[in-house]
């Protein structure tokens, strides 16, 4: 065979090979931006999107890693916040952001700290368009481990149409810090509500800061992916039941620091704060190993959207989210389920770097879903969460986008092109 044409062969097979690495991961390409088949409601809207980082400090928190003898030691715990909002007219919409961020696992000697960059659309430090807000709230809490730019896709999307959102790092809870599991038990809900206090308190008029006037803190939204979705539950409602109480009780010897955020507890019935109007829950941890029971569960009020794939193996299906689902009978509630999909159903798509060989599988698999495209879920999730959202948030004419057959394949949902909603179930209940 002739040598020119053997290599030509080999060059076409090589680049054939390679089309999906390098149409996902060109520089021109931003996680959140759309394919050719998203959904109506995934695209951006009219207003070009800024980011800030700010950190915020919670006083006299309970030390729990630091317990001894019977007694929790208190700490100033803080929090690193990424905010994205409207940026001023004349704000360049497609101008790119470089995220910094890092695989691995703190602590994990196989899966050491590597740092890797990715592009965002947004402009940092951009001024802030205050001619049309307030702006309604929506924070944003990864899963353990995670980080606050984890949805950025999400995040940036959300700003564009009108809200200001707010990424929590979860101090003891992120790539470079993970602690032990149970301080992720304990302060998930606490961080939640004490960002919910401290937006709020910066919105105000006279505060200083760049958000006076900016947000509209008494409508909020709470979105949580994995450990984040078990402290959005949590935090609008769901008391843990008491079998979670002595769970974690027997890991720290201090079962009555979450017995404070049981179902019964009057410290936690107290602590339901009414500025949070909705709620996104993208595969929340907890069901499946008895954190809540149908008492816990009966206390969710608040419209919810569930996002769930039916293979969960980290936070289950039906002994999970769809069990969630089913007992939440006191909330307005949807559930979106991605047909053989297992946990991944939030996050950003996997970086280049995690596709390097020789690296911990595990560093490609926090992003990936084996079955799924990654940015398809994103943007299928931007047009779910965009309906939901807008409908329960700001009263927009979103119901349609809602109410939808149980089954995508036998039937092509509103917002969807032709041939294109396949894959996917959907199920709602109204309150009780």
């Amino acid at each position: 065979m002739d040598r020119k044409f053997v290599l030509a062969l080999l060059t076409l097979i090589a680049l054939c090979s390679s089309q999906r690495f390098t149409f996902a991961q060109t520089t021109s390409f931003a996680f959140g931006d759309l394919l050719p088949d998203a959904p109506e409601l995934a695209a951006r809207d009219s207003f070009a999107v800024g980011v800030r980082t700010i950190t915020i400090v919670h006083p006299r928190q309970p030390d729990i890693l630091n317990r001894q003898d019977g007694e929790t030691p208190l700490y100033d715990r803080p929090l690193t916040l990424e905010i994205w909002y409207p940026a001023a007219p004349g704000t360049n919409a497609r101008q790119t952001e470089t995220y910094h961020q890092v695989m691995g696992n703190h602590g994990d000697s196989t899966r050491p700290i590597i740092p890797f960059t990715f592009l965002g659309r947004c402009v940092r430090d951009a001024e802030p368009d205050r001619l049309h807000g307030p702006y309604p709230l929506v924070i944003v809490s990864h899963g353990y481990t995670g980080s606050r730019y984890l949805m950025t896709y999400l995040t940036e999307n959300l700003a564009s149409k009108g809200y200001v959102v707010v990424a929590i790092d979860h101090t003891e809870s992120t790539f470079r810090d993970a602690a032990a599991f149970y301080s992720t038990l304990l302060h998930r809900p606490l961080d939640q509500l004490f960002t919910l206090d401290e937006i709020g308190r910066l919105s105000q008029s006279g505060s200083g800061n760049f958000l006076a006037g900016l947000v509209d803190a008494d409508h909020a939204g709470l979105i949580g992916y994995s450990m984040g979705g078990y402290g959005a539950l949590n935090t609008t409602g769901a008391g843990f039941s008491q079998r979670a109480v002595g769970l974690f009780g027997g890991m720290t010897g201090g079962s009555e620091d979450l017995a404070q955020r049981a179902a019964g507890s009057n410290v936690y019935e107290n602590s339901q704060d009414p500025r949070f109007k909705a709620v996104v829950a993208f595969a929340p941890w907890g069901m499946n190993v008895g954190v809540w029971d149908s008492i816990g569960l009966s206390g969710l009020h608040l419209p919810t959207l569930f996002v769930a794939g039916d293979q969960d193996d980290i936070s289950g299906y039906e002994n999970g989210t769809k069990k969630i689902f089913d007992l939440a009978t006191h909330a307005e509630r949807y559930l979106l389920t991605y047909i053989n999909a297992r946990h991944n159903v939030a996050p950003n798509p996997p970086p280049v770097e995690s596709f390097q060989p020789g690296l911990n599988i595990n560093e490609y698999l926090r992003y990936a879903d084996s079955v799924w495209d990654m940015r398809r879920i994103n943007n299928i999730n931007q047009h779910f969460v965009t309906a939901f959202l807008g409908y329960y948030l700001k009263g927009m004419p979103y119901q349609d986008y809602l109410d939808l057959s149980p089954d995508a394949n036998q039937e092509i949902w509103k917002g969807f092109k032709p041939r294109t909603s396949v894959g996917l179930k959907w199920a709602h209940q109204p309150a009780k």
